[in-house]
């Protein structure tokens, strides 16, 4: 067997949160095949806030809606905001930490204050000023995560830049007349990736909570729309009487969060030198 497979299949963490994570994009890929119903348009006030059971699996809200099919559907946004939102961020952390780490001078000192003063501002509070100014809405989610959590991006690349731009295949290239983004793109990026793709997975699971935060706030996606955040806001005044309509949503946040942070954790193993010098 491959030694690269073996040490695959010994990271339990990796194979565990792969299949959870593989599981869940699977949902929401197949969502109008999987979902028994339409999540906003099929609703029956006559069998509003029913218990879960045959033909509503998981039971319906105060409108009468499924919840499976509206928890299989708000994993389409859930997944759709953690991957944009995060997207953005590696993006933007990415470009600043590379350049800071390979120019220095002033521009590094100036991204690393800037990133201690993103660092310093907690997340959800600076991702509400931004919808407080823009507004609720889809796309104004994706703005607002967007550029919210891109300084641990930045740090890690920044510090993998610093250790590269001295070692000797970057001085071959630049011996050979590669010019400084050139090496930046094609020399140094794609030897310090590992780190930033580790960062980049357990970021998803970030943006994933934090949505359903700003959802559970009012200020997230708006329904009929169906997000896991958002049902779990509707129904709070249901938490006693009907508490199937949050306790599904709950765990289905909880599940994809957990599947993602044991998926980014095994990468880390596979991917982190540091990390197999300690397990050897």
């Amino acid at each position: 067997m491959n030694k690269n497979l073996r040490k695959i299949i010994r990271q339990t963490n990796l194979l565990v949160g792969g299949g959870i994570t593989l599981f869940v994009i699977t949902v929401a890929v197949f969502a109008p095949v999987l979902a028994p119903f339409h999540p906003v348009d099929d609703s029956d006030l006559m069998v509003s806030e029913e218990p879960p059971g045959a033909p509503y699996y998981l039971g319906t809200d105060i409108q009468g809606r499924d919840i499976l099919s509206r928890v299989i559907y708000g994993a389409r946004i859930s997944l759709a905001i953690g991957l944009v939102s995060q997207t953005l961020n590696t993006i933007i952390g990415v470009l600043f930490g590379l350049s800071a780490g390979f120019f220095g001078g002033w521009w590094d000192d100036f991204v690393m204050g800037l990133t201690n003063i993103m660092l310093s501002i907690p997340a959800l509070v600076f991702a509400l000023a931004i919808m407080a100014l823009l507004g609720p809405g889809l796309i104004n989610v994706f703005i607002a995560m967007g550029f919210t959590n891109w300084s641990f991006s930045c740090r890690i690349t920044r510090s993998q830049a610093l250790s590269a731009k001295n070692l000797d295949y970057v001085k071959a290239a630049r011996a050979l007349g590669y010019g400084r983004i050139r090496l930046m793109f094609t020399q140094i990026l794609p030897n310090i990736i590992g780190p930033i793709l580790i960062i980049g997975t357990l970021g998803v699971a970030w943006a994933i909570l934090l949505e359903a935060a700003l959802s559970f706030l009012g200020l997230g996606v708006q329904p009929p729309t169906p997000s896991w955040g958002g049902m779990l806001s509707t129904a709070r005044e249901q938490l006693f009487t009907a508490p199937w309509i949050s306790i599904f949503p709950g765990i289905a946040i909880f599940i994809t969060v957990l599947g993602l942070n044991l998926l980014g954790d095994g990468l880390r193993d596979i991917l982190d030198p540091h990390t197999q010098t300690q397990h050897s």
